[in-house]
């Protein structure tokens, strides 16, 4: 997969016409190469300038796009989201996580998102879902565009086609989610990200 095609997915910059001040303050890109490039993965060198004027080298890391869903129910006057109770070997932690993952190549991320929910709940969303944000989660050295979204219509059709995502899965009371990050037990950033925009709304609304 080349450096270009690793960034699909990823939201338009959205900067607009600058000031000359914020000109002043661009870091200069005068061209970039490849180092390392597999499917998951683009690792390169990119040709910088800061705005002080030193110039060097500096590593760059392509990610796939991701979607991210928070499916959200109502029972006996509860809010409850879906949530996946799930293993990381790369940090060796357990962890809460929404149902998500890559787009695949020339996906759209909302259909990215509804094909996610299936195969890894095997529900099936029945209303359109509310898309939140773009996001990038370490935006000083990686790309890795994440697309944010809340499915307030599914039902259950299945059982999950994707069986080595979760340990279980479990309906999690949005009032217990703040706990849970204070816990720990919720560390990723999608993650994080859609269950914080939830309860900000919940509180606004």
């Amino acid at each position: 997969m080349s450096v270009q095609e690793q960034t699909t997915g990823q939201a338009d910059t959205g900067a607009g016409e600058l000031s000359e001040a914020e000109k002043a303050s661009q870091w200069q890109v005068f061209g970039e190469r490849p180092i390392y490039e597999n499917r998951w993965v683009t690792l390169a060198k990119a040709d910088i300038q800061e705005p002080d004027g030193t110039r060097y080298e500096h590593h760059k890391v392509y990610l796939p796009a991701a979607a991210v869903v928070a499916m959200v129910e109502e029972r006996d006057g509860q809010e409850r989201v879906l949530m996946m109770w799930r293993h990381r070997f790369v940090p060796d932690l357990w962890n809460y996580e929404l149902v998500g993952g890559l787009l695949e190549n020339g996906e759209d991320p909302a259909e990215a998102a509804v094909r996610e929910v299936i195969e890894e709940t095997g529900y099936r969303t029945t209303r359109p879902l509310e898309r939140v944000v773009d996001f990038e989660p370490m935006i000083g050295t990686v790309t890795s565009p994440h697309h944010i979204y809340i499915a307030r219509g599914v039902e259950k059709v299945g059982e999950p086609t994707e069986k080595n995502e979760a340990a279980r899965l479990e309906w999690i009371p949005l009032d217990d989610v703040l706990g849970l990050i204070a816990a720990g037990k919720i560390r990723n950033s999608g993650t994080l990200v859609a269950l914080l925009y939830l309860l900000a709304t919940r509180q606004s609304a």
